[in-house]
């Protein structure tokens, strides 16, 4: 005779079955507690590894709209031909750009652990630039992504190009990545500069293309990790365009400096760690 099983028996039936596993979990959580891995503060859920608090932060900061040219904080109803006030009278060799946000609370530390060997924050910060890249207006058109270089000297010290880490976690259907842009000579890092002309002068000439480069007719994206002035993208944008590429754009996680270029004689300030990093 067959036993008749009634979604009541079957529904108790799997939370008898569950009650190894929950407990499992809850030993787990105990003895181990769930800590957030941006501020270190204990969690009992996560999402991301992230606390709310942190989460709420993130979302703050890559929240707002900005201006399509320079990155920076402007109402789209505030832009007179797809630029800002801030930076209509600029000299910008990149054709727009894409950020995830600025750079303040959670995203800020969350980028400041990641130039400080926290490389597994690589993957969730490459996911907000991938989300703004996918919303910018130029996204079908890249075919190259290209990370901003390091001096070799600077790579050899850290150990890795944040840059290029974030370049490989960017899921994009048709660019592939090309380190073909190098660094040809050592700078000091950017935030040394405290202003707009000192940090072009910094970076005047230090880009150049490798030998068979494939950025000739090619649309271009760079991938960088902060803008402050734009002085290392400009330099970048202008090298690259020198070679031959038809178009350059730029994608960065976050836009440190709100002043506009006229703004001398200095210039926001962000964090950098010691052994210089590549602040723009």
């Amino acid at each position: 005779m067959c036993q008749m099983v009634t979604p009541e028996s079957h529904h108790a039936g799997e939370r008898i079955r569950r009650v190894p596993s929950l407990t499992w979990q809850g030993l787990n959580h105990l003895l181990w507690p769930a800590v957030c891995a941006n501020c270190g503060d204990r969690i009992t859920e996560t999402r991301d590894d992230l606390c709310t608090r942190c989460w709420g932060e993130l979302l703050t900061c890559t929240a707002g709209d900005y201006c399509p040219r320079c990155g920076r904080d402007a109402s789209r109803y505030g832009l007179v031909a797809g630029a800002c006030a801030a930076c209509r009278q600029e000299e910008i060799h990149f054709d727009g750009i894409a950020r995830a946000g600025v750079y303040m609370n959670a995203l800020r530390q969350m980028i400041l652990a990641f130039k400080h060997d926290r490389t597994e924050f690589a993957r969730m910060l490459a996911a907000l630039a991938d989300a703004a890249l996918q919303g910018s207006r130029f996204y079908n058109d890249i075919e190259l992504l290209v990370p901003v270089p390091l001096h070799w000297t600077r790579r050899l010290i850290r150990g890795y190009n944040q840059s290029h880490l974030l370049a490989k976690h960017i899921k994009h259907p048709q660019a592939r990545i090309s380190t073909d842009l190098v660094r040809i000579r050592w700078t000091k890092p950017q935030p040394v500069a405290d202003t707009l002309s000192a940090r072009r002068r910094n970076v005047a000439g230090a880009f150049a293309v490798r030998e068979n480069h494939p950025f000739s007719g090619k649309t271009v994206c760079l991938v960088d990790d902060i803008k402050t002035t734009g002085a290392t993208l400009n330099e970048c944008a202008r090298t690259l365009k020198e070679a031959g590429a038809t178009r350059v754009y730029a994608l960065v996680l976050t836009v440190a400096g709100q002043r506009t270029a006229l703004q001398e004689p200095t210039v926001q300030a962000v964090d950098e760690p010691e052994m210089g990093g590549k602040h723009d």
